[in-house]
């Protein structure tokens, strides 16, 4: 063999190689293309470019054909869609139908010369038919089934004719992939609209179940926290029943709001809502209250008088600090309640009433019924629903819109234009608030009472300057919580009373000890704290884990002076 068909070989070789490098180079940026979590037309798209790069083509279409043979989806190379769909509706048809029936590739090496393109040619491709167009389409498939065509055209050159062979395994490979990206396609599809139908009919069962539609919103309630929207979709079901309600939680917490709401939200809205404290009235006072008395029933009773639970016959009657009565006054309570009728003091005439019964108190009524001081049988009749109010500390993403609302209606009331910033929210969500709610509203009155600016910073509040009424109030002392049954020993009921069983120690949630501000804060540390905080002592307390107290204690101690900015 002589040096020059040597050399030839060897060049075709070389040429070979490149190719099958360029063709695997393709194939793998495609993949990654494939694989991408992209929508459908910019991915096919995105393959036609890729292949414009590989191949020396003209033009390439990918259509994605219905059951029926029809477009469905047709994305050209650098066409808009509706381009990319005349260009595809101008190819003949049956050399679209031979590619699908047969599921093979068509080569076309000059359409101007093909019986399938011979009338069309020109109109088609243009004056480059003139100059000889090729024309190659590979099916692509999902197993039998053919999903649609990928086709490209090129004008033939005869300088460096280009094999047909190597460019048909080329793109079937191409359309190989293409079959199992749109089977993944398919089924991704398939799987979104089944967890969106499983999403919207497990919403629409919880609505049903629970007769709300997303988040319960009652006037005057204010927070999305989850632990409040519990107590909200809970206050939504009972108050369709006429069962009676124990508001369980701390004081501050809105009980009265609650149980408002509760009325509201029952089919008495349209009855009167009627309320008493019992607290604050001695029992014979409170009798009067409750039942009402006649007219000289005793020295001052010059006219007769409707108690509250006839002034809310077919509404709710709604009993604060029900745990302060008196031993005596729960048996005649039990007799209302038990019965529905009850006598005016005074008097000897029955009087049947229809009255929904809400209670609340912030005692633990478990304990005070293992004592002896509060009745079992009462307790039974009153707790038929209880519902247990959350701290403010456990609901701490609500106390920022708290706050905004009680700064509004202190400038409503003021003709102010006061706001809060970002420091003196984060500093009141890192408060511990043993008031709760009531409390939080104080602070804000407070604080807006002696504004200096029209800004109110974390400084301007009372904590900030060894002034918190709270840690004065609650020094040495923690209010008490009413417990949930779960942390209960639940009371024997026997012949003789009520024979408490031993109940578990409780872990109540430590209260801030407002006594121990004396901390050992290393000088260096708490100047790095407050120079990542901006010199917001509230930011630098939670990064070294203390209080704000704390840290405004630490830093006069150690002489560091405030910077301002």
């Amino acid at each position: 063999m002589s040096a020059v068909g040597i050399d030839r070989g060897q060049q075709e070789l070389m040429t070979a190689r490149n190719r099958a490098e360029m063709a695997l180079g393709g194939i793998y940026e495609i993949s990654k293309l494939l694989a991408s979590p992209n929508r459908l037309e910019p991915t096919l798209s995105g393959v036609l470019a890729l292949l414009s790069s590989f191949l020396d083509m003209r033009h390439g279409l990918i259509a994605l054909l219905t059951a029926e043979g029809q477009p469905e989806l047709v994305v050209g190379s650098g066409w808009s869609e509706a381009n990319a769909r005349l260009f595809f509706d101008r190819l003949p048809e049956r050399a679209i139908g031979q590619i699908v029936v047969t599921r093979m590739p068509l080569v076309v090496p000059d359409v101007a010369r093909d019986a399938l393109f011979s009338n069309i040619a020109r109109e088609t491709f243009g004056e480059a038919a003139g100059e000889g167009v090729t024309f190659i389409g590979v099916p692509i498939k999902q197993g039998d089934t053919v999903l649609g065509t990928l086709t490209i055209d090129r004008v033939r050159s005869t300088e460096r004719p280009v094999p047909f062979d190597s460019d048909v395994r080329f793109l079937t490979m191409v359309a190989n992939l293409l079959g199992q990206a749109l089977r993944l396609h398919k089924v991704v599809a398939q799987d979104r609209e089944r967890l969106l139908a499983d999403q919207s009919r497990l919403a629409k069962e919880r609505e049903d179940a629970l007769g709300v539609h997303g988040a319960v919103n009652v006037k005057g309630i204010i927070g999305q926290s989850q632990a409040l929207q519990t107590v909200l979709e809970k206050v939504k079901r009972v108050a369709k029943s006429n069962s009676a309600i124990m508001l369980r939680g701390e004081t501050g917490t809105g009980k009265e709001m609650i149980a408002n709401a509760v009325h509201k939200l029952s089919p008495r809205k349209n009855g009167p809502f009627i309320k008493l404290n019992c607290a604050a009235l001695p029992e014979s006072v409170l009798e009067s209250e409750l039942f009402g008395h006649e007219k000289g029933a005793f020295t001052g009773a010059i006219n007769l008088r409707k108690g509250r639970f006839e002034l809310a016959h077919g509404g709710t009657l709604f009993l604060d600090e029900i745990g302060e009565i008196s031993a005596s006054f729960q048996a005649k309570l039990l007799r209302v309640l038990q019965e529905g009728e009850f006598e005016r003091v005074g008097g000897s005439r029955t009087i049947k009433v229809d009255v929904r019964l809400v209670c609340a108190t912030n005692r633990d009524l478990e304990a005070e019924v293992a004592k002896g001081a509060f009745r079992a049988d009462l307790y039974f009749r009153l707790a038929v629903v209880p519902i247990f109010l959350p701290a403010l500390r456990d609901r701490r993403e609500d106390i920022a819109p708290l706050a905004q609302e009680f700064l509004n209606r202190f400038n409503q009331e003021h003709s102010t234009q006061l706001a809060l910033n970002g420091a003196a929210v984060a500093m009141l969500q890192s408060c511990y608030f043993p008031g709760n709610v009531r409390e939080l509203e104080n602070c804000i009155r407070h604080t807006a009472t002696l504004a200096r600016s029209k800004n109110l910073a974390d400084a301007d509040f009372p904590c900030q300057n060894d002034g918190c009424l709270s840690a004065m109030l609650w020094k040495g002392a923690r209010p008490e919580q009413p417990r949930a049954p779960g942390g209960l020993g639940t009371p024997e009921v026997t012949l003789h009373g009520v024979n408490p069983l031993p109940k578990p120690a409780l872990a109540p949630t430590p209260a801030p000890d407002v006594d121990k501000l004396e901390i050992d804060l290393d000088k260096g540390k708490l100047v790095d704290a407050m120079e990542r905080a901006g010199w917001v002592q509230a930011k630098a307390a939670r990064i070294l884990g203390v209080t704000p107290r704390q840290i405004g204690y630490a830093l006069r101690k150690q002489g560091i002076a405030l910077k301002k900015f």
